[in-house]
């Protein structure tokens, strides 16, 4: 039987290659002759450069940029061999994994250290820039990454706006006279792993901002600065980016990438599968297993699960899915093609063992995943 083994990161706890050594582990337990191909996904989020590092043979290139909180961090991007295309993660310079719990406050947090990678990869002759922007600790729209690359933003009165999220209500009028005179050249495609609009209801302050440290009242007022910043920016280039799927993404960074850099966005996921030739793969294949921390609806809006599980349908293969934990019922796994499901938390333990000893929970899962499938697939 030929395996294919392509999950995604567990957040927090294992990335995308740990995940698949563990599930590999495990299923050669019960199967010990089998030889699966290992084939780590990302959907465009934190994690997305190391798969394309090993994919793409990526020169990998470190520059200090500002972190969530304005403090200096070591950033790392990749350039193709050819050095015509930058790969860039915003969670690198703008992550969510960069602060601690009580530093969260996207409030006060900014993307101005994406732009700078931006800018740096246009200082290297970079003809084409891929942006992940999944995992971030920020909720300002994007603006602190255009900051870098030379927009100004002034409220009423002309003074200079700070690039944060809580400035976004006053924002009055965007600078563009001194942008890098290079970006308007540069191709720029965002890889986003969700399709929520800018503000409103279901926009990136209502869905987002909370687990990146906002109260109620905060998300009201990123809010507000969301929907008076899609205002502006329709003023001024009769651009409407509420209309635009993905522009939430990213605390707004979606629709900033739209406005300041002319972005293109494109699933991540999607992308992924075309960038690391996945399809390929799973085309010879006969068992297809993948995974992710926590199986919900926001899977199925765009995240690897849901693409891969795309995939495996349209050749007709069977799925099976190793996760942290699953809050899918039965018809809904039936939907998405899943053919077998084992979710670590359903054994009753605590999130904080789970997390701790991820790797060999991971493992005795997919052990567990092997006995239950049928006799029929077995490799020998």
């Amino acid at each position: 039987m030929r395996v294919v083994i392509c999950p995604d990161k567990f957040k927090g706890s294992l990335s995308a290659f740990e995940v698949g050594r563990a599930i590999r582990s495990g299923i050669q337990r019960r199967w010990p002759g089998l030889d699966p191909v290992l084939h780590p996904m990302s959907d465009g989020g934190d994690g997305m450069l190391d798969v394309l590092t090993r994919n793409l043979d990526l020169e990998p290139v470190s520059v200090v940029v500002a972190d969530p909180l304005f403090r200096p961090v070591t950033a790392a991007y990749g350039v193709s061999p050819d050095r015509t295309t930058a790969y860039l993660e915003s969670a690198r310079a703008s992550g969510l994994g960069l602060l601690t719990e009580p530093e969260r406050d996207c409030l006060e947090t900014t993307t101005l250290g994406t732009g700078q990678m931006i800018r740096d990869a246009l200082n290297r002759g970079a003809g084409r820039i891929i942006l992940g922007i999944g995992g971030s600790a920020t909720n300002d729209a994007g603006i602190g990454m255009a900051a870098a690359l030379g927009y100004r933003f002034l409220d009423r009165s002309g003074a200079e706006l700070r690039p944060i999220g809580r400035n976004l209500v006053r924002l009055d009028t965007i600078d563009d006279g001194g942008v890098a005179p290079e970006l308007p050249a540069v191709e720029v495609i965002v890889a986003s792993d969700v399709g929520n609009p800018l503000h409103g209801e279901h926009g990136a302050a209502r869905v987002f901002a909370r687990q990146k440290g906002a109260d109620e009242t905060a998300i009201r007022l990123l809010d507000r600065g969301l929907a008076n910043f899609a205002r502006v920016v329709e003023q001024k280039w009769n651009l409407d980016l509420q209309r635009i799927p993905g522009a939430g993404g990213a605390g707004g960074l979606g629709g900033g990438a739209i406005a300041f850099l002319g972005a293109r966005l494109r699933s991540g996921v999607e992308m992924m599968i075309e960038l690391t030739g996945l399809e390929a793969r799973i085309a010879r294949a006969d068992l297809v297993i993948t995974g992710e921390g926590c199986l919900d609806e926001q899977t199925l809006t765009g995240k690897a699960v849901a693409g891969v599980a795309r995939l495996a349908g349209r050749h007709g293969k069977k799925l099976a899915v190793i996760c942290g934990s699953s809050s899918l019922s039965a018809a809904r796994l039936r939907s998405l093609g899943i053919h077998y499901l084992e979710a670590i938390m359903n054994q009753g333990r605590s999130l904080d063992d789970a997390m701790a000893h991820a790797f060999g929970y991971v493992e005795d899962a997919a052990a567990a995943l092997a006995h239950r499938i049928d006799g029929s697939t077995h490799p020998n």
